[in-house]
């Protein structure tokens, strides 16, 4: 319990009134005296009025688990023993750095102060591990509003954070895929690929170089090849985990951002029949598994990448790709996520990817910081402000200087927003699936 600010305002008139009384006009003291009672009648009575945290019951719900940059709900369930609730709350919650809540939540109880009330907070992950949850603070005004009551709740809940496999559980890769897709199990590109799926009778409008002349002789009718994408490839998850990769972007570290997308593609591979392996790097090589079938890789690369750490290290590209390099023995999908700061530290890396893209396919991803363009074009002209743009313009450039060299190489790039991540790769992977280009 503290004073409101309404009654220290009270009390500060008062001693005002009291010392130019006590020094001009020393014969109302006995009035003064009488207000001042008033003042502590007042308090006392407001004491016997108001609720009191003993008259409340507080509980609390929160879930175990949750996806990192999603929001999980803390629900607070209030329950009066005497009287009513309080009409107004105002809530405060004691977290880690990782988790990040609304700085004050009001509580609106309403009509229903004299029944179990239940109101919920929401709480944003913001990077994988397991935190706790702490206490709750709260806070809420006397009948007269001349005190403030304030009450500290034990919470001590423990929540997980792990990798973001959402479009996952949701369907969503399923239904991008969906239109590859040939009954339940057997995923295929019609009419595209190079392994022979079957024979059947030419139609009017297809197209005449699939048909199979030798058997259309045998048979004495044209018929056509049906080809499909060929199955069982090798497909590479690199995942750079050094320093750039633990900057956040829109609240969310890049290595986060990538282990999502990442796992996205791994179950997507599944549902295509091919192979998935994981390789984490950063100033070493950390962590190499062999592909094996993408739905049995699913639940590996996932075990794996809750466990990647935020490293403060430098990116070493030329010993983590060289590794990588030494463990493949047939040619791969090699899908790499990283970054760069300027073209200056990029030369190792495109040298590495160069003589990597020489016996497999690379698809680079880096992730666009929209941050980048609100500085290229600032909306107040300073003197500030046009020296961070020329620094952002340069960036910029030798950003794309690096991407344009290591598409003339033969690589894939992939400059996506995070946002749309997941679902742009998704989109090259099936890109390269249809057209063979692995």
């Amino acid at each position: 319990m503290r004073p409101s600010s309404s009654l220290i305002a009270l009390v500060l008139i008062m001693t005002a009134l009291t010392v130019l009384t006590a020094v001009w006009w020393p014969g109302v003291d006995i009035v003064i005296m009488g207000l001042w009672g008033i003042v502590g009648t007042a308090v006392l009575l407001d004491i016997a009025l108001s609720v009191w945290s003993k008259r409340i019951e507080i509980a609390f719900d929160l879930p175990s688990r949750g996806f990192v940059g999603h929001n999980v709900q803390l629900s607070v369930e209030l329950s009066p023993h005497r009287g009513a609730l309080p009409l107004k709350m105002e809530a405060r919650l004691d977290l880690e750095p990782e988790l990040v809540a609304q700085d004050v939540t009001t509580f609106d109880h309403g009509a229903n102060r004299k029944a179990t009330t239940t109101s919920s907070m929401d709480i944003r992950l913001t990077r994988r591990g397991v935190f706790k949850v702490e206490t709750i603070w709260l806070k809420w005004t006397s009948r007269l509003k001349l005190l403030e009551v304030v009450v500290r709740a034990p919470i001590a809940r423990k929540i997980t954070v792990a990798p973001d496999i959402s479009p996952v559980l949701s369907g969503a890769i399923n239904a991008q895929i969906l239109p590859l897709e040939a009954g339940s199990k057997d995923m295929r590109l019609s009419g595209q690929g190079s392994e022979f799926h079957q024979l059947r009778e030419f139609a009017v409008g297809m197209d005449t170089r699939s048909i199979d002349w030798k058997r259309s002789a045998r048979m004495r009718s044209l018929v056509v090849r049906d080809l499909t994408a060929e199955r069982n490839q090798q497909i590479i998850l690199c995942v750079d985990s050094g320093r750039l990769m633990a900057e956040k972007i829109a609240g969310i570290a890049k290595l986060d951002r990538a282990i999502n997308a990442a796992l996205a593609t791994c179950w997507a591979a599944g549902q295509a029949g091919d192979l998935v392996g994981f390789y984490n790097f950063d100033s070493r090589p950390r962590l190499f598994l062999p592909a094996t079938p993408g739905r049995a890789a699913f639940t590996r690369v996932q075990s794996a990448c809750a466990t990647l750490r935020y490293e403060a290290h430098e990116t070493n590209h030329t010993l983590g790709l060289t590794y990588l390099a030494g463990q493949l023995r047939r040619r791969s999908l090699i899908i790499i996520f990283s970054d760069f700061v300027d073209s200056t530290t990029a030369e190792l890396m495109v040298e590495t990817i160069r003589t990597l893209a020489k016996q497999h396919f690379i698809v680079y991803i880096a992730l666009s910081d929209s941050s980048i363009k609100t500085l290229i074009e600032p909306d107040i002209l300073t003197l500030d402000s046009v020296a961070r743009s020329v620094a952002a313009r340069q960036i910029s450039q030798e950003r794309r200087t690096v991407l344009e060299t290591l598409s003339r190489l033969g690589v894939m790039c992939l400059d996506s927003t995070p946002e749309a991540l997941t679902s742009d790769l998704i989109g090259r992977y099936i890109e390269i699936k249809s057209r063979e280009m692995l």
